[in-house]
């Protein structure tokens, strides 16, 4: 049916992603799945069977809006432990739909229009179309194309008195580059003396690499002062489809960002967190997840070792980036439509991570799949 109205758009220059675009031809060619940063394999029994146990149980209607208070408790207790810095549960920490559902209430909560909000692409898409939704300026910076580092000497250049966030993302999709103490040094120099709210999308804080130690904003008290931490109880208990997150701030903070919240779904599911509460008193629950999925990385890469691609380090996440252009000359998006069709494996092209789709000869390769799954798809790719 055809609308009388026509709408203005708040985006519109956004349309069907890649990512769609993608996933409709995988389906159609039945491709193997190197391209979501999805797990393909169960969960935890226990964690499902407490999810169960708690709608068994009664914990079927809403949760505080805040979130289940023994799960707070839990994540309290943990951030202290392992970076030093000691959360209020009932203030400074929220159980939120999904780590989305956090970034776009903080970002809601604490962006007015007229702001600028420094960013590094290649990015998660989501960063830039909900500060634009506030009416602020996204400013991107880009990572250098070999090293996929920041240039923090472009990040100061860029800061204006307008500058009211800083997004950060490590581990870093789509690069699986980390931040290190230089990293660090630079950001709390940079922020010092400012009223700029650091944004940090620490989604994979477990996965970390090769005995690296991830630099959470609740690592640093100069930098957790300032900082809203977004992290994702999905990408670390393998169960992605529950979208639950959750965000830690300082309490002035935190107040606004559950303004927003309470509006946009009052409350998380509340049987997966009592689920999940019940996975937090078992630390190997996420404290092996960083030798699980190094082992998955290292797996990928020696399958691959015989193929045509260039592997790029991946330092954290679930991603490891590969260059083509040593063999084709094609865009990135073709070339991944064409292995997908001829074949039949999905990768992710990393122009979508750029709003100008800049082209660098490189696609995104996800390892949070079964190592049958990721042998039969790297014997693909070195076909190609």
């Amino acid at each position: 049916m055809r609308s009388a109205l026509e709408p203005r758009s708040k985006l519109p220059d956004v349309g069907t992603t890649i990512f769609t675009v993608i996933g409709q031809l995988a389906a159609q060619y039945d491709a193997l799945n190197l391209s979501q940063g999805a797990p393909n394999f169960a969960p935890d029994p226990a964690l499902v069977e407490g999810a169960a146990a708690a709608m068994r149980r009664g914990h079927n209607q809403y949760a505080p809006m805040a979130g289940v208070a023994r799960l707070r408790e839990a994540l309290a207790d943990k951030v202290e432990r392992l970076y030093g810095t000691r959360y209020d549960a009932d203030g400074e920490v929220t159980i939120v739909a999904s780590a989305s559902e956090g970034l776009y209430a903080t970002i809601s909560a604490l962006v007015h229009s007229g702001d600028e909000v420094i960013y590094f692409e290649p990015s998660f898409d989501s960063y830039a179309p909900i500060v634009r939704l506030q009416g602020a300026q996204a400013i991107a910076i880009k990572l250098s194309p070999l090293t996929f580092r920041v240039d923090w000497d472009a990040v100061a250049a860029a800061i204006s008195p307008r500058t009211r966030m800083i997004i950060i993302n490590t581990p870093h999709n789509p690069s699986a580059t980390i931040f290190d103490e230089h990293d660090i040094a630079r950001l709390k120099a940079l922020v010092d003396g400012t009223d700029i709210v650091v944004l940090s999308d620490e989604v994979y804080e477990h996965v970390v690499f090769d005995g690296a130690t991830h630099q959470s904003m609740a690592r640093h008290a100069q930098l957790a002062q300032r900082s809203v931490v977004v992290s994702s109880f999905g990408k670390t208990h393998h169960v992605t489809g529950w979208r639950v997150g959750y965000c830690l701030a300082p309490a002035e903070l935190m107040t606004e960002i559950r303004k927003v919240h309470q509006f946009m779904v009052f409350s998380a599911d509340t049987p997966m967190q009592y689920a999940l509460a019940d996975a937090l008193a078992e630390p190997n629950s996420y404290l092996g997840l960083a030798a699980f999925y190094e082992r998955k990385r290292d797996l990928l890469a020696g399958a691959l070792a015989s193929s045509r691609f260039e592997l790029l380090p991946s330092r954290g996440s679930f991603f490891m980036l590969a260059r083509f252009r040593g063999f084709s000359d094609e865009r990135d998006s073709d070339f991944v439509q064409r292995l997908i069709r001829d074949l039949r494996v999905a990768t992710i092209p990393l122009s979508a991570f750029y709003t100008d789709g800049a082209d660098t000869g490189v696609i995104r390769l996800s390892f949070s799949k079964d190592d049958a799954t990721l042998i039969e798809g790297a014997r693909r790719l070195c076909e190609a």
